[in-house]
């Protein structure tokens, strides 16, 4: 299927510059898990949720003789993303993760911080394990912080008498497995499964540097669906909670930030 004939999502909630303020803190969970997929020399890699494509690049420069595919359903993602390319060896497409059939056996599937935004993600694992080549691996990271302030004042904000009308319904509350949950659902598929957790305690700069990290991803939703006024002063109630979650010290803005990641390759011999 050409990139050209790909399913096209609904309208993006994306912006690129803003997700890429804090792009080396985002960007550090994406190398460890690569580091730990334990693939050496792949020939073909896919990148589902390449976003705006800087760390997809990295992979064109960990294997240069790798040929690397990005895909995401943001258009104004992979239009960044496109700035990257390699042509024949590192490419970016419109494609709703949910939707993505390989045309080849991939090396490696690698998708990092996105199937929080999948519903139903698990029921796509075995797809994805038959689409890999002998020997491939299955490698995702996605957030564990849904029950951090930053994530619970944001739901119950949205459920306010103020905002409930328009908001109820925007926020997924249990998007995620723990990572044990992730090493059931595989291994019940047959897979060799390496399943952990880590919570960086990073050290935000600037002001309101919580709220800014989170304009970037989870509250994406609620600002397409919010008038510019409307936003404005949704933003204004949240950063005042998040004032008093997150208080700002005089080195910093601490934000805990856990993540969960999973590599798993099909099973093989007795």
């Amino acid at each position: 299927m050409s990139r050209e004939t790909m399913p096209r999502p609904p309208a993006a909630v994306w912006d690129p510059a803003q997700y890429g303020a804090f792009g080396g803190e985002r960007g550090r969970p994406f190398f460890e898990l690569v580091a730990r997929a334990g693939v050496r020399s792949p020939g073909y890699v896919v990148d589902l949720g390449c976003g705006s494509g800087e760390l997809t690049a990295a992979l064109a420069e960990r294997w240069p003789d790798a040929v690397i595919d990005g895909y995401d359903s943001s258009l104004e993602m992979v239009q960044a993303a496109r700035a990257h390319e390699i042509p024949g060896r590192l490419e970016f497409g419109v494609w709703d993760v949910a939707e993505w059939r390989p045309e080849r056996p991939v090396d490696l599937i690698v998708s990092n911080a996105v199937l929080q935004w999948v519903p139903g993600h698990v029921e796509m694992f075995p797809r994805w394990l038959d689409a890999l080549a002998d020997g491939g691996r299955l490698a995702f990271q996605v957030p564990g912080n849904f029950g951090a302030p930053s994530h619970v004042l944001l739901r119950e904000l949205c459920l306010s008498a103020r905002w409930r009308d328009r908001l109820g319904g925007v926020l997924r509350t249990d998007p995620v497995l723990e990572p044990a949950g992730y090493l059931d659902a595989l291994a019940r598929l047959g897979c060799v499964v390496d399943a952990w957790e880590t919570t960086y305690s990073q050290v935000l700069q600037g002001d309101d540097p919580v709220l800014e990290w989170v304009k970037g991803t989870a509250l994406r939703p609620v600002l397409t669906a919010l008038s510019p006024s409307d936003a404005d002063e949704f933003l204004g109630e949240y950063r005042e909670l998040l004032r008093e979650a997150y208080p700002k010290t005089s080195y910093g803005t601490v934000f805990p930030f856990r993540r969960i990641f999973v590599v798993a390759g099909k099973r093989t011999g007795p």
